[in-house]
């Protein structure tokens, strides 16, 4: 992947439980947090689509008006 953005990986789900997306039998739910420079959350997606992932981030990157690298 040639993301210019930071993505997180949490395997030990501390990540989750801190923002309580651990599900009913221990598994995270695929949300999609975006979080503003100033270390605020702008959005979270919570029906995020494998297939589609990549094209929905640019999209609401582009809605929530995140300036291009």
């Amino acid at each position: 992947m040639d993301a210019d953005y930071p993505i997180l990986a949490d395997p030990a789900k501390e990540t989750a439980r801190a923002y309580g997306v651990l599900g009913r039998f221990g598994v995270p739910n695929r949300w999609t947090f975006y979080i503003g420079v100033d270390g605020r959350i702008l959005h979270i997606e919570k029906a995020v689509t494998v297939s589609t992932a990549g094209a929905d981030v640019a999209a609401t990157l582009g809605t929530l008006q995140v300036a291009k690298r």
